[in-house]
């Protein structure tokens, strides 16, 4: 298992910037993959970024040039840099972690969640 903690969200004006921070702890050794979702009210939850194991990351079209996403493993903490923040960004954002395990003697993935932080940008 591991414990997923958010940080950093708030209330940011249009063209602003915010940096959320995951800081993680467990079963380290397992994770295979961590990202970042959000999930706006009225809206399905959708993957925004993600980073796996050898620094490959992923962006959704939205916000590609606009967010980083990056992983200090020496401080057991996942990043995602925001700039240029538009209302649209605003949303619950959760950090993902999928870990590498197995059920009845077959690989399986298993999921886990942070609570979430709250990201609100005005115009």
């Amino acid at each position: 298992q591991v414990q997923l903690v958010e940080s950093g969200g708030g209330l940011v004006q249009a063209g602003g910037s915010l940096r959320l921070s995951c800081a993680y702890s467990g079963s380290i050794a397992s994770i295979k993959a961590m990202g970042w979702y959000r999930q706006a009210p009225g809206k399905e939850r959708e993957l925004v970024s993600s980073i796996v194991t050898g620094d490959s990351t992923t962006y959704v079209d939205s916000v590609k040039d606009r967010f980083t996403i990056s992983r200090d493993s020496a401080k057991n903490t996942l990043y995602l840099q925001m700039n240029s923040l538009k209302p649209e960004d605003t949303a619950a954002y959760y950090c993902n972690a999928k870990l590498s395990g197995w059920i009845n003697g077959r690989p399986a993935d298993f999921d886990y969640w942070g609570r979430g932080t709250q990201v609100t940008v005005s115009s």
